[in-house]
């Protein structure tokens, strides 16, 4: 670790230098995931600066998720996961959700589960299949006046078939927006007479199509649920 914690210098804000310089090599995989920091003591001889401009630095890392600091097990580098990814962008979702947003997310969902059902059909195991149809008989079964629990239902659903395609980038990228459905859901089923059975209409098709392994029907089939989903929302919820 001598190439990273060298004499930092002067010319900047020492504690800004000190983070940037730590999360650069975080970055750049010179400190692994998991991997130990040395001491304070250390690092502050290694930089050439005092403790309080390197507390300052690993306050911010800290508060950044970047690094973990313990007592009595000292500081290391955080590990990363999937859940920590999902977790920042629901963290956005939730403080930029407007009309906007919503806009933007019915698009997404319009372009890319399509493609998402596709690969679905070619990688879901025998598994996958039975959560699926589990999935089928609890929202058929579900209370008709518990229109939250639908909705939470129907958003599995669609959850399921996204981690079905062992893509973990496709899970981080659309497991944030499905955290957001079940309250706009929530809104349509309320409003929205038959909607449920049409929703079980297509749910039934999609889960035939990946069954089958039939790629084009399940890309077909979901791209037709969303392109209702999406006429839907624009016109109960006055987007444009």
């Amino acid at each position: 670790m001598d190439d990273i914690f060298q004499n930092i210098g002067n010319k900047l804000t020492l504690s800004q230098r000190i983070e940037r310089t730590i999360e650069n090599a975080i970055r750049e995989k010179k400190l692994a995931m998991g991997s130990k920091l040395p001491t304070e003591r250390e690092m502050c001889e290694s930089f050439g600066v005092s403790r309080t401009a390197l507390r300052e630095a690993l306050r911010r890392l800290n508060a950044r998720g970047l690094i973990t600091i313990q007592k009595g097990s000292g500081m290391h580098v955080s590990e990363i996961n999937i859940e920590d990814a999902i977790k920042t962008l629901n963290l956005y979702y939730d403080l930029k959700f407007d009309k906007n947003l919503l806009s933007q997310i019915i698009e997404v969902r319009y372009r890319f589960e399509p493609e998402i059902a596709r690969l679905t059909a070619t990688n879901r195991t025998e598994e996958n299949i039975a959560e699926l149809e589990e999935n089928l008989v609890e929202f058929e079964n579900c209370d008709p006046d518990n229109t939250q629990k639908e909705a939470d239902i129907d958003n599995r659903f669609h959850l399921i078939i996204t981690k079905s395609t062992t893509n973990p980038i496709m899970q981080i990228t659309m497991e944030p927006i499905y955290s957001l459905l079940p309250r706009m859901r929530n809104y349509i089923y309320a409003n929205i007479e038959g909607e449920k059975a049409h929703i079980l209409k297509f749910h039934k098709l999609i889960l035939k199509a990946i069954r089958e392994q039939d790629e084009d029907q399940a890309h077909i089939v979901m791209k037709d649920h969303l392109e209702r989903t999406r006429d839907i929302y624009y016109k109960y919820l006055n987007l444009t």
